[in-house]
């Protein structure tokens, strides 16, 4: 029966948020207590209707990164990798802007986002093995952000350079190394890199909603040479397997070992500080929420967005697979709904702290990144955030969506915000200061220089 009660108060949450955010497709499954509940909800396409279920394929994106961690872990218990050896130990002619990043980054930089180059660039070096290589190749013209391992701001180009560390080390295409480090031991049947792939599978496709109007996004497939940092298709299911294997000691599902108790540890132990409090592990992020420890991460490729949180100390995890570009608003509400409901656990809403105006105007400014430039202004006592793409996301040539509403923003710390409102609601930053205590960077996952 409470199973049954369970199943219908997901479903009607899920149903309403759906028809509110216009989002066509949703797949969600939750583990707790060695029971899972995996629901699919609404259709993979508009154009060309199928029931999303359990076992749909949805991109999880930068989910992926989690996964390309969990391979390089089995290389180095293996001892194929180290952590903390000089990536050119294995890879000798690795150029970067740097020249001291470029000597001294490891594995544990990448997997930490600490390398301080520009991280947001995506290019398509084509479908070929050599795609990855290529790749790397071109990031020594990316310039240098932050200092070389000071600073914790995402990156996605340090996993391109990571999964060619792990092609080289393994001796094999970096996809085929996934299947068979992490894909074949977990039982993960249906996850999938290559279009190829996913096309003999119920898969879902993205979509954008622009003036009212909802489309489906193209392309679908990422390029090869992005697959390291957000290139798996999966589904709930094998999300669940995957959580499974990264909430237990270590072993697979038919009992044999693939990483140490060890090496799960340490994935999921504080390695670096993120933004706004918030700590980062071996790939994973870490907050503490309800006095309880979330290992979680997220994804977003072109009108797909995922979830996937766990909660180690209770045995539970939750993904939430969508096909909509305001996906992140309803995996959101999900992900808040299933802590409550199911450990009681509730995530607290911002509460906004009045600051004079004259320390507001403090951070008034324009702060600059590779897909968007961000403006923060003052208005009726408050912050107001603008944002403004610049684009370049999935591909460099693609062009910038329409700039989102202004933002109203609630001062929640010392020089910290959060989102109010619109497509962003909920989205954390804070401002960085030098030595001398000037304002240098706005950091909302990945950092903003500002503009002077």
């Amino acid at each position: 029966m409470a199973d049954q009660q369970h199943g219908q108060s997901l479903a009607a949450r899920v149903t309403e948020a759906m028809t509110r955010l216009r989002v066509p497709g949703v797949a969600v499954g939750i583990l707790h207590q060695g029971q899972e509940t995996v629901a699919g909800f609404g259709v993979t396409n508009i154009d060309h209707p199928l029931a999303v279920d359990g076992d749909t394929l949805f991109q999880i994106g930068s989910t992926t990164k989690t996964i390309t961690g969990t391979a390089a872990m089995r290389l180095v218990e293996m001892g194929k990798l180290d952590l903390d050896a000089p990536v050119r130990t294995y890879l000798p002619r690795l150029r970067l802007a740097d020249p001291d990043a470029a000597a001294r980054v490891t594995l544990r930089h990448l997997f930490t986002h600490t390398g301080g180059w520009l991280g947001d660039y995506f290019d398509d070096f084509g479908s070929g093995d050599d795609a990855l290589q290529r790749m790397v190749e071109a990031m020594a013209a990316l310039p240098q952000i932050a200092p070389f391992g000071q600073v914790w701001s995402y990156n996605n180009s340090g996993y391109y350079l990571a999964g060619r560390v792990i092609e080289v080390a393994s001796g094999r295409p970096y996809e085929t190394a996934v299947k068979e480090l992490v894909f074949d031991p977990l039982g993960m049947t249906r996850s999938v890199f290559f279009a190829a792939d996913a096309i003999v599978h119920r898969v879902a496709v993205g979509h954008h909603t622009r003036d009212g109007k909802t489309a489906v996004a193209t392309p679908w497939p990422l390029p090869r040479c992005a697959h390291p940092a957000g290139g798996v298709a999966s589904t709930a299911r094998d999300q669940l397997r995957y959580a499974r294997f990264h909430l237990g000691d270590g072993t697979g599902p038919d009992g044999t070992g693939v990483l140490t108790a060890a090496s799960m540890t340490e994935m999921q132990s504080p390695q670096v500080p993120g933004e706004s409090g918030d700590e980062w592990g071996i790939t994973w992020g870490l907050r503490r929420i309800g006095g309880a420890k979330m290992v979680r991460h997220g994804g977003a490729t072109n009108g797909q967005l995922s979830a996937f949180a766990m909660i180690p100390e209770r045995g539970f995890a939750v993904t939430v697979l969508t096909n909509a570009d305001s996906g992140s608003l309803l995996h959101d509400e999900i992900v808040r709904w299933a802590l409550g409901h199911y450990l009681s656990i509730e995530v607290p809403e911002p509460q906004p702290i009045v600051v004079p105006a004259e320390r507001l105007r403090e951070y008034a400014g324009r702060y600059t990144g590779a897909l968007t430039d961000l403006a923060i202004g003052v208005e009726n006592g408050g912050l107001v955030l603008n944002v403004t793409p610049k684009g370049g996301f999935p591909l460099k040539e693609t062009p910038p969506p329409p700039a989102p509403p202004t933002m109203h923003t609630a001062y929640v710390g010392e020089d910290r915000f959060v989102v109010l409102e619109g497509p962003m609601k909920g989205r954390r930053g804070e401002f960085l200061r030098d030595a001398s205590g000037a304002i240098v960077w706005l950091r909302s996952s990945r950092v903003f220089k500002r503009e002077r």
